[in-house]
């Protein structure tokens, strides 16, 4: 809902069976075997400016002779480009900009590295080129009113093809844009208010591009192709009821789509559609997320990604037998990186991000022929130890209406007993279609290391866990998925480690407007509460958020008017009388999607009634802080806040179970 793309899985319509099960992962169930575990070594030693100081590794492209990779990262303090060599080596920077720039695609002839930048986190992007040599930076576009974003280039680089939307409008459309004549060419266009396109993909011919439609609602889509030379335009998989098409990549011979879709059995799987025929063969039949990645430059396999239960690993398929194998990287979220394709141009080298519990997200290149896997950043920096650091426990237990398992991931600190006595975070996660993973959370690590537990609950809604799953909360919001939430509560309180008059709530975006739900229907369960760019009053939201949003939060709740009472129920701020833990929110001056009006709404009404509140606006942030030096102050008021409102509790004893 919060997200402006839809960036998640889609489906299936015809399949021929070439199932592979995926084996369900170890979790735990029974409160009593979570356990604080004892290790002299670890040091409470992680302070906030310590780990917002780890870099953030994002977005890549390899080089057109493979020698080098450009990334985005923020070790400057802002998210810019920066360069490094494919064989290791020290990052030379590339843009020098206080804005953020993301999703670079270098040029096939060498010359440019596209990319997009907007301003303050207003998410009004331009499309940006700058020379790897030169550092000369180009704007294409231009357009203070117009959003323009995620480039990708014609095979012969004279085209970039990318998505486009007005301001003001609820749809993205795709564009072509010449580089040679400076012209604009509209792919798609007069798309209805409440569908969006997405990815468009080249041919290796350049005569086509292929993309993603998708509804607002966030339950149907299809593939189309654009045959470019004789303005055509094909659907490719037509289809009854709501069901989810993406396309992922195409053949070098053209003859075949890699798609993900959950039109098989409801859950995401990876498939290959036949272009001329629009038939469509699964590669797997599994009930996780699976989803596609890229063919190798020969066309002879190709990369699939599975998500099992929060976990990420890589498939490589051969196609003339039918087989995969999992790539033999680290555990954790492994996610295959650059654009356009994750492979070298010679189809020797992988590119992929692999972070984790303890290890922020680093780029690293896998080697075909030897299988072996070289880091090429490094996002740790010193003073920051993996030991310190704390792996979670994947954990199931039932909802309360009893419909659902859910499955959450806590994280108990080192070296304290089982007295009862300690502080607990329940942590939510935005979306609500996302989902919390096995990957690196800065502030999670830092509470833990200071004696919070935490638990971070897949509540329904999440992706990961099927189509029926992330159905569940449909005109529901606030709802069901609350009251997961809820029994996350429960169940870390019946480990025997946690002091019910202790617990936390606290999340961004969806997961702060959770927090508001959580504080007003709720109120007796929290002592404090941690809503990070928040909404709190649907109308407001829908009122001020960015148009794409509103067609998505109407698809998804119903007509305002109709459903008025629904509104009303599920509006936070109509029961702000209710909250009885003190609060700290957090909003973006810049925000499109939950604008600081939602916030000060929340702080307007709590001081009126001599309420607890504290609010923060970064005026130069958008919906989530990009800034640096804004991430460890926005974080280093919670920690002060949190330890003043719920301490952790003072253990100077041992370990005692």
């Amino acid at each position: 809902m919060r997200a402006l793309c839809i960036t998640a899985s889609f489906a299936l319509t015809a399949f021929v069976a070439t199932a592979q099960t995926l084996p369900a992962p170890q979790a735990i169930t029974d409160p009593k075997q979570i356990v604080s575990k004892p290790d002299a070594r670890v040091e409470k030693n992680l302070t906030i400016e310590k780990l917002y100081m780890t870099r953030q590794v994002a977005g890549a492209t390899w080089s057109p002779d493979g020698k080098t990779v450009a990334f985005v990262s923020n070790l400057s303090g802002r998210l810019n480009l920066w360069l490094v060599a494919s064989d290791g080596g020290w990052p030379t920077q590339l843009t020098v900009s206080d804005q953020r720039q993301v999703n670079p695609a270098w040029s096939p002839d060498g010359r440019w590295i596209a990319y997009d930048s907007d301003n303050n986190g207003d998410e009004i992007s331009d499309i940006f080129l700058v020379s790897p040599k030169t550092g000369q930076v180009v704007n294409l576009t231009h357009t203070s009113e117009i959003a323009e974003e995620a480039p990708t280039w014609s095979p012969d680089g004279r085209y970039l093809a990318y998505i486009v939307k007005p301001k003001t409008s609820s749809t993205f459309e795709i564009d072509v844009y010449d580089t040679v004549m400076r012209s604009v060419k509209h792919i798609t266009s007069g798309t209805p208010k409440d569908r969006s396109n997405f990815d468009p993909i080249w041919s290796a011919d350049g005569k086509r591009i292929f993309y993603t439609q998708g509804t607002a609602k966030g339950t149907d889509s299809n593939i189309f192709l654009s045959d470019l030379e004789n303005d055509s335009t094909t659907l490719l998989t037509p289809h009854e009821g709501e069901k989810l098409y993406s396309a992922d990549d195409v053949s070098p011979d053209g003859k075949q789509l890699l798609i993900t879709s959950n039109a098989g059995n409801g859950y995401d799987n990876a498939g290959l559609l036949d272009i001329a025929t629009k038939k469509i063969r699964s590669l797997t039949e599994d009930k996780w997320e699976v989803s596609g990645a890229s063919f190798s430059p020969d066309g002879r396999s190709l990369i699939y990604r599975a998500n099992v239960d929060g976990n990420v690993d890589l498939y490589v398929y051969d196609l003339a037998t039918s087989k995969a194998r999992v790539l033999p990287v680290a555990k954790g979220i492994n996610q295959p990186a650059g654009r356009k394709s994750p492979f070298s141009s010679d189809g020797m080298r992988f590119l992929y991000n692999h972070a984790g519990p303890t290890s922020p997200g680093d780029l690293w290149v896998y080697s075909v022929g030897d299988s072996k896997s070289q880091q090429l950043t490094h996002a740790l920096v010193g003073g920051v130890r993996a030991e310190d650091m704390v792996e979670p426990a994947l954990v199931h237990f039932p909802s309360k209406d009893g419909k659902w398992t859910i499955s959450a991931f806590v994280y108990a600190p080192y070296n304290l007993p089982r007295t009862g006595e300690h502080p607990a975070i329940v942590y939510v996660h935005g979306g609500p279609a996302a989902q919390t993973m096995n990957s690196f959370n800065r502030f999670i690590q830092f509470a833990v290391n200071q004696g919070y537990f935490v638990i971070a609950p897949n509540y329904r809604g999440s992706t990961g866990y099927g189509k029926e799953f992330q159905d569940a909360n449909l005109f529901d919001m606030g709802g069901g998925d609350l009251q997961d939430v809820l029994a996350a509560a429960d169940w870390i309180k019946q480990t025997g480690y946690v002091d019910p008059k202790k617990l936390i709530l606290m999340g961004g975006s969806y997961g702060g407007y959770l927090t508001m739900m959580g504080v007003t229907k709720a109120p007796d369960v929290w002592a404090a509460g941690v809503p990070i760019v928040p909404f709190v009053n649907w109308f407001t939201e829908i009122q001020n958020e960015d148009p794409v949003l509103q067609q998505s939060d109407l698809a998804t709740m119903g007509d305002t008017v109709t459903n008025k009472a629904r509104y009303e129920d599920r509006s936070p701020i109509n029961f702000i009388d209710k909250v009885k833990a003190p609060l700290y929110l957090l909003a973006g001056g810049h925000d499109p999607r939950c604008p600081k009006s939602e916030a000060q709404q929340v702080a307007d009404a709590i001081k009126k009634r001599g309420g607890v509140v504290e609010l923060k606006v970064y005026e130069d942030e958008g919906h989530g802080f990009s800034r640096v030096e804004n991430q460890i102050d926005a974080f280093k008021r919670i920690a002060d806040f949190l330890k003043a409102r719920v301490p952790p509790a003072d253990c100077s004893c041992t370990l005692n179970e």
